[in-house]
C-alpha cells in the first residue's frame, strides 16, 4: 500500500477503535480517556506494534490542533462572571499546588541522588498537568458546578506557572553547574510573555469580527480559523501555543458581547482529535520505562501525589472553598502529559549528562500518571459533588 492508503486505513482503524473505548465507557466507570490510553498501548510498540506514532508524521499536528482546542475551550471557563466567582480560588489553588509539588519533588529527589541541579529540574517538571485529559473527564462526566469550574481554571492556568516555574529551575540548574542561567529565563519570558501577546492580538479583532457571518455564534469556519492561526502564528514565533490558545478564548469570552455561545462550534469537532490524540499518545507510552523507574521514580511520583494533595488543601484554606474539598482538587489535578515530556526532553537537551536519569523518570511516572489519573479525577469530581 501507499503511504497515503495505509495512513487513511491507520486513521480509519483509529476510530473505530475510539468508538469502541467510548461505547465501553459507558458502562464502566472507567473514563473513555484512560480506556483510549490503553488501547494505545496495547495496539503500540510496546506490546502488539501496531500503532507507531514515532512513523506517523502526522501525530503531533493533531496532537497540537487538540491541544490548541482544549487552550481556546478552558480560556472560555476565564470570563469576567467566572473570575468574579472562582478567580480568588483558582490563584490561590495554582500558587499552592505548583509551589507544594515543586517542593516535595525536589525535597524527595535530592535526599535520593543527592543531585541538587536534577532535584530542581524534576521539581519543576512535576508541576505540569494534562489539560486535554482533564477537560475530557469533566465533559464526559457532565459536571457542574462550584468544583468544575474552579477546576478548570486551574487547569487553564497551571501550566503557564509550570513553564515559569520550568525556566527558573533550568536557570537555578545551570548555575549550579557552572553555566549562564540567563538563556533559560530568556526562554521561558518569551515562551510566555509571547503566548500572551500572541493571545491577546488574536483575541480582540475575533471577539468582535466573529458570530456576524451566523448572529449570535461564529462559524464552525471562524473557529477552526481561529484555532489553526494560534498554532500557526505560535509555532513561527516559537512560543506556547496552549497558553496563547488560553489568552485568545479568555479574550473572546469577555469582550464579545454579541455571541451566545462563541466556543460552541469547537465543541462538536473537538472530540475526533481528541480520539485520535489519547490514542496515539497511548502508543507513544514505553512500558518498559516503568522498569527503568526504580527508587528515584517512585519517590517523584508519590512525592508529587502528596505535593498535589497538600497543596491543594493548603490552597483551599485560603479560598472560598467548601470545607474537605481541598484534597479532592489536588486528585482531580493528578493527569500528567505531553506538556511534561516536552519539558523534560528540553532539559535532557540541555543537560545532557543527567538525560538518562531524567528521561526515564519523567517518562515512567507520565505511563502512570496518563493511566491511573482520570480515573483519580472522575472519582474527585463525583465526591466533590457528593459533598456540594
Amino acid at each position: 500500500m501507499t503511504d497515503l492508503t495505509s495512513g487513511l486505513v491507520l486513521l480509519g482503524f483509529i476510530f473505530l477503535v475510539g468508538l469502541a473505548a467510548e461505547s465501553l465507557g459507558r458502562h464502566t466507570p472507567i473514563p473513555r480517556v484512560t480506556l483510549l490510553i490503553i488501547a494505545g498501548v496495547a495496539l503500540g510498540p510496546s506490546l502488539l506494534g501496531w500503532l507507531n506514532p514515532a512513523g506517523t508524521e502526522w501525530f503531533n499536528v493533531v496532537s497540537q490542533v487538540a491541544l490548541t482546542m482544549v487552550g481556546f475551550l478552558l480560556g472560555g471557563h476565564l470570563s469576567r462572571r467566572t473570575l468574579q466567582r472562582h478567580g480568588r480560588d483558582v490563584l490561590a489553588l495554582s500558587l499552592a499546588v505548583t509551589i507544594f509539588t515543586a517542593a516535595l519533588v525536589f525535597t524527595a529527589v535530592w535526599l535520593v541522588t543527592d543531585d541538587l541541579a536534577l532535584a530542581l529540574l524534576l521539581g519543576a517538571l512535576a508541576t505540569a498537568t494534562a489539560p486535554a485529559a482533564t477537560t475530557d473527564v469533566v465533559r464526559e462526566s457532565g459536571a457542574k458546578g462550584s468544583f468544575t469550574d474552579t477546576l478548570l481554571g486551574v487547569v487553564a492556568v497551571d501550566d503557564a506557572w509550570g513553564v515559569l516555574m520550568f525556566s527558573l529551575m533550568m536557570a537555578a540548574a545551570s548555575m549550579i553547574d557552572g553555566g549562564s542561567g540567563m538563556a533559560a529565563l530568556s526562554h521561558g519570558a518569551w515562551d510566555i510573555g509571547g503566548a500572551v501577546v500572541l493571545g491577546v492580538v488574536l483575541g480582540v479583532p475575533a471577539a468582535f469580527a466573529t458570530g456576524r457571518v451566523s448572529p449570535g455564534d461564529p462559524t464552525l469556519a471562524e473557529a477552526l480559523g481561529l484555532v489553526f492561526l494560534c498554532l500557526g502564528a505560535a509555532r513561527w514565533f516559537e512560543v506556547s501555543f496552549l497558553l496563547a490558545a488560553v489568552v485568545m478564548g479568555a479574550v473572546v469570552a469577555n469582550l464579545a458581547r454579541h455571541h451566545a455561545r462563541p466556543f460552541h462550534a469547537i465543541e462538536h469537532i473537538q472530540w475526533p482529535f481528541m480520539l485520535v490524540f489519547f490514542l496515539l499518545a497511548g502508543a507513544a507510552l514505553k512500558l518498559d520505562a516503568l522498569a527503568a523507574v526504580g527508587l528515584l521514580g517512585t519517590a517523584y511520583i508519590l512525592a508529587r501525589v502528596c505535593g498535589r494533595m497538600f497543596g491543594a488543601s493548603l490552597g483551599a484554606k485560603w479560598s472560598a472553598m467548601p470545607k474537605g474539598s481541598g484534597p479532592w482538587m489536588g486528585v482531580a489535578l493528578l493527569p500528567q502529559a505531553g506538556v511534561a515530556v516536552g519539558m523534560a526532553l528540553v532539559a535532557a537537551e540541555q543537560f545532557p549528562d543527567r538525560a538518562a536519569v531524567l528521561l526515564p523518570v519523567v517518562l515512567g511516572a507520565t505511563v502512570v500518571f496518563e493511566i491511573i489519573g482520570p480515573p483519580l479525577t472522575r472519582l474527585a469530581l463525583q465526591r466533590a459533588k457528593v459533598r456540594s
